[in-house]
């Protein structure tokens, strides 16, 4: 058993970058990985000096999903479900709830719970190389991990299905085509790219962009008129930053604005 770190983290450019660290193992998933995953997602979310998130995966894959291995093939019915609400749940919530934007950086296989933690960012920037996979199926298992919410809200229901239904390998290509893609890129450039959007995006008016991000995850299940009174009230709450006022003053000043993300 190896002693490295199952996450490793790391700040620079008011970006941090959060690395699934278990490459022979092709980054799949146990409780101490969730567990450090999930205390990472915390500090990026409670650290003002961090503005946007990138979340990548050691060696040739993002993640391969629950490692099976783990379970040691005597789950209890209970057991599993206690292990998806105690851990699955906390980390796609986090990912999904963080008031900043999560940038995945998609190498090789996103597979099974894997492919859910990449749907539950924000962006997504793949390798040209890599791709998403509902692998559930392929041993008797219904998604998981928020897949089924995830997937439906971003290519439908009929393309969600099949691809939960088939457990088939979707190229990065085609995840571009469905919009399960932001980007596409060559392997060796992936990490560098998604950086250097995080990068760009923590420059922004990050107070806004949160508030965005909330306002979006809400419309998939509100009205358009319980959405206009959300909208109201968090552009009451933009309008009092301090990103508000010196993008005021830069428009006026007809310089380039200085974001702060407050």
């Amino acid at each position: 058993m190896s002693n490295d770190p199952t996450v490793l983290y790391s700040v620079a450019d008011n970006t941090a970058t959060i690395r699934l660290n278990r490459p022979d193992r092709r980054n799949a998933l146990n409780a101490e990985m969730l567990a450090a995953l999930a205390a990472a997602l915390t500090k990026a979310a409670g650290d003002a000096s961090v503005r946007a998130v990138v979340l990548v995966g050691e060696g040739k894959g993002f993640c391969a999903g629950q490692d099976l291995a783990a379970l040691g093939g005597a789950a209890t019915a209970d057991q599993v479900r206690q292990m998806i609400r105690d851990y699955y749940r906390p980390v796609i919530l986090q990912l999904c709830t963080m008031p900043k934007p999560v940038i995945g950086a998609i190498n090789g296989i996103a597979a099974g719970a894997g492919a859910s933690l990449a749907l539950a960012c924000d962006l997504r920037v793949m390798a040209d190389d890599a791709a998403l996979m509902q692998a559930f199926v392929n041993i008797g298992l219904v998604p998981d991990a928020g897949s089924t919410w995830l997937l439906a809200r971003l290519v439908g229901y009929s393309r969600a299905f099949e691809m939960a239904a088939t457990g088939a390998r979707i190229p990065a290509a085609r995840c571009l085509e469905l919009g399960l893609a932001n980007r596409v890129t060559a392997a060796p450039g992936l990490l560098e790219e998604a950086q250097a959007w995080a990068a760009q995006l923590a420059q922004g008016p990050t107070l806004a962009i949160g508030l965005t991000k909330q306002l979006l995850h809400r419309a998939l299940t509100h009205s358009l008129d319980e959405m206009l009174d959300l909208e109201a009230d968090q552009q009451a709450v933009a309008i009092r930053s301090a990103d508000h006022a010196e993008g005021v003053a830069a428009f006026r000043e007809k310089r380039g604005p200085r974001f702060r993300g407050n």
